[in-house]
Order: C-alpha cells, then structure tokens, then sequence
C-alpha cells in the first residue's frame, strides 16, 4: 500500500502557489566614497668626481724661467680614494714641478694668475624632499524600478 501511495503521489501533478517577490521602491541611489593618503619622504645624495687636475696662468709681461719654456706641472698618479663607497683614482700635479714664472722687462708693470684645481671629491649634492598624495574615489549608482 505505501509503494502505490508513493507512486500514485509521483504520478499525480502537485501545484505549488508562489508569492512574487516585488522590491518596496521604485529608484534610489547609493554613494560610495574612498579616500588615501600618502607620505614619502626622499633623500638623494649625488656626489661628483674630479679624476684629474687643472692648471692655468695667465698675464702679461711674465715667461717661463725654465731653459725650455716649460708651462706646465709634471703629472703624477696618487693611490686611490674610497668617498661614500665608491672608490676612484686621480692624476694630480707634482707641485714641486709647478712652473716658475719671472718678468720679461724688468722695471714694467706686469700681472700674473695662476689657477690650480686638483682631482677629488668636487661636489656632493643632496635633495630632501616630501611627497603628499591624496586620492578621492566617489562612486554613485544610481537605480530604478
């Protein structure tokens, strides 16, 4: 009797009634809105080498003493250098072969500059800086019946 019940249920059509769903509004909006900050402070720090030298005289009324018109100092090369891990060699000027000058006319005005500029660090520059970011994210949806 229950295997007829079962199939007798299985056979016979079963009607189910549903209530629809209907939403409670007819439009709305919804707004989301986000928003970061950010900080980042920089350090750089740049540093420029001078591997080799400089020398210049200039003037009027001078020469060179030396037999042969020597202008210039001999060359010489120092050890390395280690500034701010990075290691580096020079050339520099023998200041003892530095040349000598003397008056061409005795008794007249005459001038005489002379500019040495030896190799090393030549400059180091640092930039610190701020960098602030704000970002804004709005976002509005907008819906409807």
């Amino acid at each position: 009797m229950t295997r007829l019940f079962w199939l007798v249920l299985l056979v016979l059509p079963i009607r189910t009634l549903a209530v629809p769903v209907v939403p409670q509004f007819r439009s709305g909006t919804s707004t989301t809105s986000s928003s970061s900050e950010s900080v980042i402070n920089e350090t750089i720090t740049s540093h420029q080498y001078r591997t080799g030298y400089s020398y210049a005289a200039s003037g009027h009324n001078i020469e060179s003493s030396d037999l042969n018109g020597y202008i210039n100092p001999t060359a010489t090369t120092l050890t390395e250098q280690t500034v701010g891990g990075v290691n580096f060699s020079w050339t520099s000027p023998n200041l003892e072969a530095v040349p000598r000058w003397q008056i061409a006319t005795p008794g007249s005005a005459f001038s005489l500059q002379e500019t040495l500029i030896t190799p090393g660090l030549d400059t180091t520059t640092t930039i610190t800086r701020q960098i602030n970011t704000s970002t804004t994210v709005e976002t509005t949806t907008t819906f409807g019946q």
